[in-house]
C-alpha cells in the first residue's frame, strides 16, 4: 500500500504527461498499482495515523535568523560563516546536532536571500495563494472573533473568502471545496503559509496533514508552501486578506447561520471583479476568464470534509468507545459501539 505522498507523485507525473510505464520506472510502483490509484476518484479520509520528526536545528533556527538579520547591519567580510554559526550554537544555546545541517539551512538562507533580491513578480493564469486572516463577527448576536480563508489569484488579483472558527485542516478543505465548487474549476498549484493547518515546510521536508493529502489527492492539484520568514512569496494573498477585512467585514457583519453567510460571501466577489487592475488596466473579470481557462476539472465524488477518532467513553458496562466526526463546522456525532 503506497502512502499519501507515494500516490500524490504518482497523480504529479500523471498530469505532467508522463505514460504508467514512465512513471513505474521513475517511483518503483507496480504498474497494476499505479492504475488503481489513478482510476481512484475518492480519498475520504480514514481515521488518521501522523508522525512528524522534526530536525535538531528546527528550535535554533529563530536564533540563527536573528544573526543573519544582525549580519545585514554590517561589513560583507564579518558576516556568519556556516561554520560560525555551528560554533557559536554549540557553545552558547547547547546545539547538539551535526555540522552538515547546519551548513545545508545557511545555504538554503542565501538562495533565498538571492531569490528574494531578483525576484520578479510575474504570474500565469491558474496558480492561487491560499491565507488566513482574522476579523470580528456578531453570531447570533454574540460579538466573537472568527477565522477567514482567502484564495486569491494572482495573475487576474481576483478573490474568494469563507469564515470559519479556525484554522484547522477540516476548515482548509471545506473553505478550499466550497470556493472550487463556486468558481467551476480547481487551481493547478495553491501557495500556502508555512504556518497553516494544512502542513508546514521543516528544513527541505513537507509535512502534511493526512486529511489535506487525501484532499490533494482526490482534486489533483499541486502545492507549494512558502520558506519561513518569506512572506514575499505569497503577497498578493496578505494583501487580499487585508483588503477583505476593510471592504467585507466593515461595518461588524451580522449573521445566524455561517453557511448561508459564506454562501452570500463567494457572490460578493463580482463587486472587486468589475474593478480594473491595479497594473494591467484590464478588468478583474476578463483577466479571470484567463484563471478559468487554466483550472482542473472537478472531480466526479464529492470529497467528505471530515477526521474520525475514536475517543474514550463513560464507564457504561454497554459502551466501549465513541466514535467521532470531526468537521469544518465544528459538529460531532457520536456512534456507540455495543458489545456483543
Amino acid at each position: 500500500m503506497l502512502t499519501m505522498s507515494q500516490i500524490n507523485h504518482i497523480k504529479d507525473l500523471s498530469n505532467c504527461g508522463y505514460r504508467i510505464s514512465e512513471i513505474s520506472k521513475k517511483t518503483g510502483a507496480d504498474p497494476k498499482t499505479i492504475r488503481k490509484y489513478l482510476a481512484q476518484d475518492d480519498f475520504s479520509p480514514q481515521p488518521p495515523i501522523i508522525l512528524e520528526k522534526q530536525s535538531k536545528l528546527d528550535p535554533f533556527k529563530p536564533i540563527i535568523q536573528e544573526w543573519l538579520d544582525e549580519d545585514k547591519k554590517h561589513w560583507r567580510k564579518q558576516h556568519h560563516t556556516a561554520q560560525r554559526v555551528y560554533e557559536r550554537l554549540v557553545e552558547e544555546h547547547g546545539y547538539t546536532g551535526s555540522y552538515s545541517i547546519v551548513q545545508r539551512y545557511m545555504k538554503k538562507c542565501r538562495s533565498i536571500q538571492t531569490e528574494k533580491a531578483n525576484l520578479e513578480l510575474i504570474w500565469d493564469p491558474g496558480p492561487a495563494q491560499v491565507d488566513f486572516g482574522e476579523a470580528d463577527f456578531y453570531e447570533a448576536g454574540k460579538l466573537c472573533r472568527k477565522k477567514y480563508l482567502t484564495v486569491s489569484f494572482p495573475y487576474s488579483n481576483d478573490g474568494y473568502s469563507q469564515v470559519f472558527g479556525g484554522e484547522t485542516a477540516e476548515c482548509v478543505c471545506q473553505g478550499l471545496q466550497d470556493i472550487f465548487e463556486f468558481i467551476g474549476g480547481v487551481p493547478p498549484l495553491l501557495i500556502f503559509d508555512n504556518a497553516t493547518g494544512v502542513g508546514r515546510r521543516i528544513g527541505d521536508a513537507i509535512h502534511e496533514s493526512e486529511l489535506f493529502s487525501r484532499f490533494r489527492a482526490h482534486y489533483h492539484f499541486r502545492v507549494r508552501f512558502c520558506n519561513p520568514y518569506s512572506g514575499w512569496e505569497k503577497g498578493n494573498v496578505e494583501r487580499k486578506v487585508d483588503y477583505n477585512r476593510a471592504n467585507l467585514f466593515v461595518p461588524v457583519p451580522h449573521f445566524n447561520e455561517i453557511e448561508k453567510y459564506n454562501q452570500k460571501l463567494l457572490a460578493r466577489h463580482e463587486k472587486k471583479a468589475s474593478e480594473l487592475h491595479y497594473k494591467k488596466q484590464v478588468p478583474i473579470r476578463e483577466l479571470f476568464e484567463e484563471d478559468r481557462k487554466a483550472l482542473l476539472m472537478l472531480p466526479p465524488k464529492r470529497f467528505d470534509v471530515c477526521r474520525y477518532e475514536w475517543l474514550k467513553a463513560d464507564r457504561s458496562s454497554r459502551l466501549t468507545g465513541v466514535l467521532t466526526e470531526i468537521t469544518a463546522r465544528m459538529s460531532v456525532i457520536t456512534v456507540p459501539r455495543w458489545l456483543s
